[in-house]
């Protein structure tokens, strides 16, 4: 059977809150988004920096509950300013017939606050 990657979950526009270099790697996100998202921690997920253009993989970290962290740790660090605006994307493998119906859990936070609307 053929799988194929799909996106599975995505944060559409959230802003970088901290950025902390001297750590071991990982996005601490809040976990309100991460329920909102259906991420979970330790997954992988593809980062995208609207503000700078990178583009870049690591794996999610729970923040404190409605807190609104979007930090970025370790060498991710470097790949963004605070208040950069970021996309938070994770994938999944699946059937190939089965992705033709998928539904991807895509939540659009206040950019402001990064809290759920």
């Amino acid at each position: 059977m053929m799988q194929i990657q799909v996106m599975k979950s995505k944060l559409h526009c959230v802003t970088v809150t901290q950025a902390e270099l001297d750590y071991i790697g990982s996005i601490t996100i809040d976990e309100n988004l991460m329920d909102a998202a259906n991420l979970i921690e330790n997954e992988q997920v593809h980062i995208l920096n609207k503000n700078n253009g990178h583009r870049f993989i690591t794996y999610v970290l729970k923040g404190d509950r409605g807190s609104g962290v979007i930090c970025l740790n370790g060498p991710a660090a470097k790949l963004v300013n605070l208040g950069d605006v970021v996309i938070v994307i994770s994938y999944a493998s699946m059937d190939f017939e089965a992705a033709k119906t998928f539904k991807p859990w895509v939540v659009f936070p206040d950019t402001e606050t990064n809290r759920l609307k």
